[in-house]
């Protein structure tokens, strides 16, 4: 009778574990998201910046040319 109370009471303390563990990384989740929700990162910027040129050309470009420039450039 005492390794039944044994076993039952180390499965309480597992998942005792488990669920303090469970909501504390919950609600990790939810301030991180509470902390970027009001970041703005398509605002624009402030001071001298300057606006970066997209690859736009006059040409056709195939879609070996464009899987290639993909593969030099990385964009």
């Amino acid at each position: 009778m005492g390794q039944w109370f044994r076993v039952v009471y180390d499965t309480l303390k597992v998942f005792v574990l488990f669920t303090g563990c469970t909501f504390l990384f919950y609600y990790g989740i939810i301030w991180v998201n509470e902390e970027y929700q009001n970041y703005h990162k398509y605002d624009e910027p402030e001071g001298s910046s300057v606006k970066a040129a997209s690859m736009i050309e006059e040409k056709e470009t195939g879609l070996l040319d464009r899987l290639l420039f993909f593969y030099r450039n990385g964009e």
